[in-house]
């Protein structure tokens, strides 16, 4: 029962996908005479030369993808792009009134609110593990028999397809293009790795117990030790790795700055943290010091 309402509720989340993208195209870019990336990108230009409905030519387009995706990649994969390709085709015909309500009138501003609103519907299908067809397909199939990057794919396909609009609808239509395809890129990216960032903290020092205790107590972060050896002095050492959110970085390293200057840290980012004090319930870092605390007196 859990695993079939896990599947409904998977569905739904990426039906609502479809159809945020969808609304984008028709809000955004076909009034504007813009295109998009992929399958998608060919339908509207047939759409602006010939007046076909993008959505079902989207779907005409991927019905050979969808053979091959059944035939070289399985029945699961191609399943999940089948559900994925008939929503978001069968969204975009369905809305396609919204077009007679276009919200910007600059083709810039257009290209980039395209962008933006394409790249959270793509970025959340592919985030729950969905797909809408085009060239995922080629670029999927490509990757399995000749080792080839996905992106890199991806872009040589779109890059044909801004050189033919450039050639019929001229230069202007072919970069702005461009710029709402960079930005979906960018919010694709971000919507699947997740807009939880945080930073992760390794500090190594001959102090670390110290530094560790301070961090539990002043910042409220839990603190792992990490076993580390010097490579030319083969001096064993206790990494602290930490954490923390962006606006606990300076108090940090104030902390290690006032207890050992000589100590060294390392800051990355960490595009997604789950678990206990993140996406968990955390422990109580006070009553953790007071149990320390009560063990040492005793």
């Amino acid at each position: 029962m859990f695993c079939l309402q896990s599947k409904v509720t998977r569905y739904l989340i990426l039906t609502f996908a479809c159809l945020i993208s969808a609304s984008a195209i028709n809000l955004f870019l076909v009034p504007h005479q813009l295109l998009s990336g992929g399958i998608g990108g060919i339908a509207i230009i047939l759409y602006y030369l010939f007046g076909l409905p993008i959505g079902t030519m989207t779907l005409i387009m991927n019905i050979p993808l969808l053979f091959a995706a059944y035939r070289l990649l399985g029945k699961p994969y191609t399943m999940d792009v089948i559900f994925g390709t008939v929503v978001f085709s069968v969204a975009i015909d369905a809305m396609m009134f919204l077009q007679n309500f276009p919200i910007v009138d600059d083709s810039l501003l257009a290209a980039i609110y395209g962008g933006v609103f394409t790249g959270i519907g793509y970025g959340i299908v592919f985030r729950f593990n969905g797909s809408t067809g085009g060239f995922d397909i080629v670029a999927a199939i490509v990757k399995k028999y000749y080792a080839l990057n996905m992106g890199a794919v991806n872009f040589s396909l779109n890059c044909i397809i801004m050189l033919v609009a450039a050639g019929f609808f001229g230069p202007k239509l072919a970069m702005l293009t461009l710029i709402s395809m960079f930005v979906a890129a960018k919010l694709t990216d971000k919507v699947v790795a997740g807009f939880n960032n945080k930073k992760t903290v390794m500090i190594i020092s001959s102090k670390s117990e110290k530094i560790a205790d301070e961090i539990i107590k002043e910042v409220g972060r839990g603190v792992t030790f990490l076993k580390g050896e010097g490579a030319f002095t083969h001096q064993h050492k206790d990494i602290i790795f930490v954490v923390v959110n962006l606006t606990q970085i300076g108090k940090i390293k104030l902390l290690v700055d006032l207890l050992d200057p000589m100590a060294f840290m390392i800051v990355q980012d960490a595009n997604e943290v789950m678990g206990r004090g993140f996406t968990l319930p955390g422990t109580q870092i006070e009553e953790m010091i007071k149990l320390k605390n009560s063990a040492v007196r005793k």
